[in-house]
């Protein structure tokens, strides 16, 4: 799990070292090469037999890859827009916004622990989002950004209502749906194409390694590690993330950035490490 988030948290300093794409292709690239890769690498995981049952697959299968879709979208294209720090605090945000759109949706309870981090990290996220307003930062790439929990949050209430429905749903092949969402809706904004073969050979290293393999091994990862441990671990993508845009593509994270995440990853740690030791 550990190096499935380090493998999340490349696309970040990859996306700073490409030469001529800009977002809508640097996007639909990304999501066709991770089509590619997954439809490789779903029959050596899944079997022959994955795309025939993926007809069969309903509505909420269709409805988990368009929440893909999105996230895949969103978070690209914020990349291109903002600071590698600004996407993923707020890509953090993820599973709290979860948490509130199934106590809207489907009526689960929230444990007190988990409003006060909704809370908590919400301040956080205002408190980056004020500072950077006052610096005069543009707040389109970080308003971008935050489509993606939304997305997320989605997309874990519609899978979380057909599990309660008895009908689970599986999420790589609806992986491999919003990829082919995301490249058919962003091909027309990408035309014409300007990419570099440097450029291509980076954003196909991005559909394999950044999301085609990790989408495949946190699905064994889950079925070994307990949840709280699967989110708590996956708070690391933030962290590796803007170490290697930091490192890598010497984008130096602001002073909001740190009080925010800060906030943000504080919030997160303490209800998942709580509610692990109330199951424990």
């Amino acid at each position: 799990m550990v190096g499935v988030t380090l493998m999340w948290s490349i696309a970040g300093v990859v996306t700073r070292h490409l030469e001529h794409a800009q977002k809508f292709e640097v996007t639909f690239w990304r999501s066709f090469f991770t089509m590619l890769c997954l439809l490789v690498l779903l029959p050596l995981f899944k079997g022959r037999g994955v795309f025939r049952r993926m007809r069969h697959g309903g509505a909420v299968m269709w409805l988990s890859g368009l929440c893909w879709s999105g996230m895949m979208t969103f978070f690209m294209v914020a990349l291109m827009l903002t600071t590698v720090a600004n996407v993923l605090v707020t890509m953090a945000l993820t599973p709290l916004l979860t948490a509130l759109a199934a106590r809207i949706f489907i009526g689960h309870r929230i444990p007190l622990r988990t409003w006060l981090a909704i809370v908590v990290a919400g301040a956080g996220i205002a408190y980056m989002y004020a500072s950077q307003l006052g610096q005069g930062v543009s707040l389109a790439g970080t308003l971008v950004a935050l489509c993606v929990p939304v997305a997320g949050a989605a997309n874990w209430t519609i899978t979380q209502h057909a599990h309660a429905q008895g009908h689970d749903v599986d999420l790589v092949p609806a992986v491999l749906i919003g990829a082919a969402l995301s490249a058919l809706v962003t091909l027309p904004l990408a035309w014409p194409f300007q990419a570099s073969i440097h450029d291509l050979w980076l954003l196909s290293g991005l559909g394999l390694v950044q999301l085609a393999i990790p989408c495949v091994l946190v699905v064994v990862c889950a079925r070994v590690l307990k949840a709280p441990e699967v989110a708590l671990l996956g708070l690391l993508e933030v962290i590796f993330g803007i170490l290697l845009a930091w490192v890598g593509a010497g984008e130096v994270p602001g002073h909001d950035v740190f009080v925010g995440g800060a906030l943000v990853i504080g919030a997160l740690v303490a209800n998942e490490l709580v509610a692990w030791r109330g199951r424990a």
